[in-house]
């Protein structure tokens, strides 16, 4: 335990260090604090590519639809908040393997600007010094494989895995573990979190003595911010924040308990954005070649061999589909249970959250990495509400305008022999 005077001291570091970024903010170092840079980047997996006429929407780009019983209806809802990208290639890349390596890395080496990160690390390694954890991995049924290739989608470095974590009990141990249940622990937490918070604010008061106008009404914004994180603080450090008990009887790997781990890894990612532990998560439902069977819709036979079912099996891409829109269903809930929690600054937490729903491979009977499904969904850090197809453009673009979307200013990600510079007509203006 620090001394009282390292504790004031560590608090004073701490406010200054925010101080010292909304200083940057000012003079345009930063633009973390814009309205179009998203706060928290949120990465979601389902492997095995798709079946493009039944995953495609219908219409125009800002006046599509979503056809009855297509893979994306059961995202209909928040039509409003999507970015459904067509067209988007894997340049040079094929297969399974190649896909899943390429998909968030693109394909990037030691001396490429992202280092070999994926770009959910990479996003993290700079905005992730000032949470609990700079990211939370949440997988369902990922590692029965083992760690390999197939099985693992976030880097560190190249073939440096951040493996997610099957296990919600697990999770919930290291998100809660050190989190005392009394009263007397909690109430001195909240003291020490609101003290750092009336540090800054006085350091900011000072610092509005010391700008022109403009500035001190950012001033004045950030602090109407801080004070609602403030009050907020109650909330977000109680110990009532629980996971259902039942997450703690789950087997992880048992393939009947596929949607129940799924849902309560989801339930903890999005309490770990709206208790500030971190501002970086991914889900990662099962892995390429996965064969987890969707017992609970009917279906007898495994994921990835449905992936393969020719136009001419009616039943088995009825049955391809079926499992598609049930990953569909996944991602609205998590769309709308972060749509359900205010952000303190404003808004809710989808609101200032990118949420990326990637894969691996385009058609999964082709093994090609073309036209890859992705879908973008939350921050108005992108225009919204659209259907576009980009015609084969790199992925490593994408990735360049993941990464500008949570305020970086990279122009290239991956390998930049394919592609540098971000997607046209993506960042709102």
């Amino acid at each position: 335990m620090p001394s009282i005077s390292r504790r004031k001291w560590l608090a004073g570091a701490g406010a200054s260090l925010v101080a010292a970024s909304f200083l940057k903010f000012l003079t345009g170092e930063s633009r973390a604090d814009s309205p179009t840079v998203a706060k928290r980047l949120v990465v979601v997996f389902t492997p095995n590519g798709t079946v493009h006429k039944h995953w495609r929407p219908t219409g125009s780009e800002t006046n599509f639809t979503f056809a009855p019983g297509s893979i994306l209806e059961p995202l209909a809802a928040h039509k409003s908040k999507l970015l459904v990208c067509d067209g988007i290639d894997y340049k040079s890349v094929d297969n399974h393997e190649g896909g899943m390596a390429n998909m968030l890395t693109g394909g990037g080496g030691v001396s490429s600007s992202s280092g070999g990160m994926s770009v959910d690390q990479f996003v993290a390694s700079k905005l992730g010094q000032s949470t609990k954890f700079s990211s939370l991995e949440f997988g369902v049924q990922t590692s029965a494989w083992g760690g390999n290739v197939q099985t693992r989608m976030s880097y560190l470095a190249p073939g440096v895995y951040a493996p997610p974590d099957d296990s919600p009990a697990s999770v919930y141990k290291r998100m809660f573990g050190d989190l005392s249940t009394d009263p007397a622990d909690v109430d001195k937490l909240l003291a020490r979190k609101k003290a750092v918070i009336d540090l800054v604010n006085g350091e900011i008061k000072d610092l509005q003595k010391r700008v022109g106008k403009a500035e001190k009404d950012k001033l004045e914004a950030h602090l109407a911010a801080l004070q609602k994180v403030e009050s907020s603080l109650g909330a977000v450090s109680s110990p009532t924040c629980e996971a259902p008990g039942s997450v703690f009887e789950l087997d992880p790997y048992n393939n009947q308990n596929f949607p129940a781990v799924g849902k309560a890894q989801m339930d903890l990612l999005v309490l770990a954005l709206a208790c500030g532990m971190t501002n970086v998560a991914s889900l990662q439902w099962n892995h390429t070649v996965g064969p987890a069977v969707f017992s609970w819709v009917g279906v007898t036979e495994g994921h990835h061999s449905l992936s393969h079912m020719d136009d001419s099996n009616v039943q088995g891409v009825a049955d391809f589909v079926k499992t598609e829109r049930w990953y569909a269903e996944q991602f609205a809930y998590l769309l709308s249970s972060l749509a359900a929690v205010p952000d303190p600054a404003g808004g809710t937490l989808l609101d200032s959250t990118l949420v990326v729903w990637c894969k691996e491979l385009g058609d999964g009977r082709l093994h090609d990495c073309k036209n890859v499904p992705w879908v973008l969904a939350g921050a108005k850090c992108f225009s919204m509400g659209r259907y576009v197809n980009f015609g084969g453009e790199p992925h490593q673009k994408l990735l360049v305008s993941i990464c500008q979307a949570l305020g970086l200013t990279n122009q290239t990600f991956g390998d930049a022999s394919k592609g540098q510079g971000p997607l046209e007509g993506l960042i709102a203006s």
